[in-house]
């Protein structure tokens, strides 16, 4: 019997054939080698928080979030083992409990692990990042039903792959992550309006260990947050945001309940500001009554072969619509202004590019899939919307 299936923000939805909910890792295991047996596309969903269209099947999706929990931790490495599965917020007190904890994360802790480095997920930080830069290893139950391990030395090109996966070469069991010592936060929120804030926004990125703002066009007005480690106590009880101070778990992630559509594309850092107002002439002469928040923030320069910010320091600017409302003419817009600064789309938002053009903007984007092809050469984790953007 078809179950109904839909996306956090309930944009997206599907009537798969199979509803499946994994709770060990020889069932996925089973499961993937079941579904290329039969011709069947098989879906790995967390907290199906993407807004892009990655998890939508008429076959097989999957609910990986009975695979959650800490596994093991490493104090001498600063490593651990988690279940990919586990949503962030859980993870946060058992790995502080361990005297371990992420190096950043994003603003919203509601996705899962695997579903975050699956996309590419970051939060903000001059140095720092993206989530899926952490991945040191991965246990992957693949379509032939093995299920293997994979790091720099062992299989390391499914490593690679591995390390943001879209979903798309095997179910992803277990994350080997890189941690830093667990530490505490102090942050500050202000208001501002979008010229002053400009004045000072390359100093602020430069001074502090976070630093993002919202701006909200049809105001003016932004709201600026800046986060730094500091050695005072946690003051509870902690806000849902704003001025706190606690450990990092406590403190990197807001209340974000509001159910939106978003389009983020990341760009050079030293185009950033350009970009911003490209943006902002776009939404002042051709959307004057777009009332929700553009959002700033940087992420640090990696070498992960399709992550948006490899090669090259990042600005991520963020593009958000009420999910009542139709988001594609505005989107196609910025799209256009995003495309002129060599943007790369966020992979678990939306965006209307081709594979040609993502291979244009990815130079490691043919090799992803080639690697992906070889570990799962009949497509079993492909829906629609993913084969569309082979290159």
């Amino acid at each position: 019997m078809a179950s109904t299936w839909q996306n956090w923000s309930g944009k997206l939805t599907a009537s798969p054939s199979a509803l499946h909910y994994l709770r060990t890792e020889a069932d996925a295991a089973a499961l993937a080698a079941h579904a290329a047996s039969t011709g069947q596309v098989i879906r790995p969903a967390g907290s199906a928080h993407s807004h892009y269209p990655l998890l939508p099947t008429s076959d097989i999706l999957v609910d990986t979030g009975g695979l959650s929990g800490v596994v093991s931790t490493n104090a001498r490495t600063k490593q651990a083992v988690v279940m990919a599965g586990s949503n962030i917020y859980a993870l946060g007190l058992p790995l502080h409990r361990a005297g371990l904890g992420l190096a950043n994360q994003g603003d919203i802790d509601r996705q899962s692990i695997g579903g975050a480095v699956g996309t590419g997920t970051h939060g903000t930080g001059a140095t720092l990042g993206n989530l899926s830069s952490a991945v040191v290893g991965a246990t992957i139950a693949l379509a032939s039903g093995e299920l293997v391990h994979c790091d720099q030395t062992h299989l390391p090109d499914l490593w690679r792959l591995a390390q943001l996966n879209l979903g798309a070469v095997g179910i992803v069991t277990k994350l080997d992550l890189q941690l830093v010592d667990t530490f505490k936060l102090r942050q500050t929120s202000w208001e501002a309006t979008i010229d002053d804030l400009l004045a000072d926004v390359e100093q602020h990125m430069a001074e502090h260990r976070h630093f993002e703002f919202f701006w909200y066009p049809t105001t003016g007005q932004c709201v600026a947050k800046a986060t730094n480690v500091t050695t005072d106590e946690p003051q509870y009880p902690m806000g849902p945001e704003g001025d706190r101070c606690g450990w990092n778990f406590e403190v990197l992630p807001n209340h974000r309940d509001w159910p939106h559509t978003e389009m983020e594309y990341s760009v050079p850092a030293d185009q950033g500001l350009a970009c911003l107002a490209a943006i902002r002439e776009v939404l002042a002469t051709e959307f004057p009554t777009m009332p929700y928040p553009i959002e700033y923030r940087s992420v640090a320069q990696d070498d992960l072969w399709i992550s948006s910010a490899t090669g090259r320091s990042t600005v991520t600017i963020s593009v958000h619509m009420d999910v009542r409302q139709d988001e594609e003419a505005c989107f196609r817009r910025c799209e256009e202004v995003f495309a002129t600064f060599e943007g790369r789309p966020h992979w678990g938002k939306i965006h209307y590019r081709s594979g040609q053009e993502l291979a244009e903007l990815y130079p490691m984007w043919r090799r992803w899939w080639e690697v992906r092809d070889h570990y799962d050469p009949e497509g079993t984790f492909l829906n629609e919307p993913l084969s569309a953007l082979r290159p």
